[in-house]
Parts: structure tokens; sequence; C-alpha cells
């Protein structure tokens, strides 16, 4: 007859395939780690995408621009609207959907209005006395995070309070709010764009935050990088831009103050010898 010990040796464990409480802290530990760590690298990496995207959705509106321009004799797309009983040339009116802003008839001049839509729709827009908007996704940037307007405060996209994410090169950044815009690729009454000596050099479409510093301030375009790397003081306001060549720069620096010409870039179809003046020199 098998003994007491023998009958305890077979006995089964009590302790089941679960794990330790011990053993389940190392685990979230360690998953915490690695989440730690990927983080960052994931963040960076959608941001680098919709980077390139953005940059190619320039790219497009360079095709479509290139197109418009041969039509009307190298002239970069205008519109007029009337402000003190008088016409003015409204450059963010080029192209993209109704805005928001409530002035220069941003928010009712839209998808059939605005000049280079019709280079870029592949349907009918319709008609901008009609109530309602018509998104025109061509000219929104995936990055756009939107910025502090002067006056107006804080908006969350461009695309949304001014019809599109990117603004033709049609004034240079001026040093104080009250300084008088100079004109650059687009004149004051409108017409023919102006001879561009470096087209390499010289901008003619981009996105917002090339104009951060214009009027001397912040407007927070921080619009590519992670959010733990938004401010001015790291680097963080970069702008892709479309040349007068037609290539496209991507991520290129913007100074924190008004600079108008840079290594990278020029705001004058003739930079001027001392970069630091607002107007260029003519030859």
């Amino acid at each position: 007859m098998p003994s007491r010990a023998a009958h305890a040796r077979r006995r089964p464990s009590r302790r089941t395939g679960g794990f330790t409480l011990i053993e389940l802290l190392v685990v979230i530990a360690i998953v915490a780690l690695l989440v730690a760590i990927l983080l960052p690298a994931l963040g960076a990496a959608r941001a680098s995408s919709r980077a390139t995207v953005c940059a190619s959705r320039l790219h497009q509106l360079g095709i479509a621009l290139s197109m418009y321009m041969n039509d009307f004799d190298n002239t970069l797309p205008q519109a007029t609207t009337m402000l003190g009983g008088n016409p003015v040339v409204i450059g963010t009116l080029f192209g993209g959907k109704k805005g928001q802003l409530p002035a220069y008839s941003i928010n009712t001049m839209g998808a059939e209005g605005r000049p280079l839509n019709r280079y870029v729709l592949e349907t009918t827009p319709i008609p901008d006395s009609e109530a309602g908007v018509m998104e025109v996704e061509a000219f929104k940037s995936p990055c756009d995070r939107g910025g502090t307007i002067p006056g107006i405060g804080p908006v969350e996209s461009m695309y949304h309070f001014l019809g599109s994410s990117y603004a033709l090169n049609d004034h240079a950044l001026a040093p104080t709010p009250s300084t008088p815009e100079v004109a650059t690729l687009v004149p004051n009454r409108g017409g023919k764009m102006p001879v561009i000596v470096t087209t390499s050099k010289t901008w003619m479409l981009g996105s917002y935050p090339v104009f951060n510093a214009d009027g001397g301030g912040d407007r927070r375009h921080y619009w590519y990088g992670t959010s733990a790397s938004l401010s001015s003081a790291n680097g963080a306001t970069r702008a892709n831009l479309l040349f007068a060549d037609w290539h496209v720069g991507s991520l290129l620096n913007v100074p924190g103050t008004p600079v108008n010409t840079t290594k990278d870039y020029t705001f004058w179809p003739v930079p001027p010898v001392n970069p630091a003046s607002l107007a260029p020199t003519l030859p």
C-alpha cells in the first residue's frame, strides 16, 4: 500500500498557468518602455509623410499654375474685389474654396470664382452665389495647423480660414504691422509677373509658414514636425515652396524675423544687393 509520502509526491501543484503579480508588473514595464521608445519615431514618421504629401500637392498645383500662365501670358492667377469703392487685387483669392474671413471676398468667392480652380477641378464648381462651401482638396495641406492672425487670434486651419493652405508670393515680408506692403510677383494693380533673374531662387507659391514673420511678429505657423518640436526657437518654422523654375523645395527653414532673402529662397524677382533691404535693387 503506498505510503503517505508517496501520495504527497503525486499531489498536483495548485499553481495555474497564469502570471504572478511581479511577472505582470515586469511585462507592463517592458511594454511602457517600448512605447516610450517607439512613439517619437512613429510621430516623426507621420510628420515626414504629411510633409511629403504637402510638397506633392504643391507640385501638382505647380502644373496647374504653369498651364494658367501659358494661357494668360506669364500672369499669376489674380482675382479682384472692391475695397473702399476701388478694385483691388487680392492674392489670397488665386485658388481654393470659400474661407471664413468675412472680408476681401474671402468668404464669398470660392470654387467658382477663384481663377486657378478651373485648372485643378475635374467637375463643374457650384456657383459662388449658392449657399454652402465646395471643398477644393488640392489646396489643403495635411500639415496645415493654422496659426495666429494679427487682430483676429488663433485659427485652426488656413485652408478653412482663407480657403487655401498655400499662398502666392504677392508681397514681401514687412518689418512692422504698419509698414505698407511692397509687391513682389503680383503688381499692385494686377498684371504680368515681372522678369525673374534667378528662377531657382525666387518662390512663386508656398505653404503659409513662409509668411510667419510678416509684420515683425510670430504667427505661429508651426506646421512641420511633431508636437514636441513646435516652437520658433528650435527652427520648427519651415515651409514647402514652389520656385519659378518649377521645382519644389521641401521643409526650407523660415527665419524668425522678416527676412525676404535667405540662402534657400527670396521673395524678390531681383534679389537685393543688401538682403536686409525691404525693396529690391533693380539692375
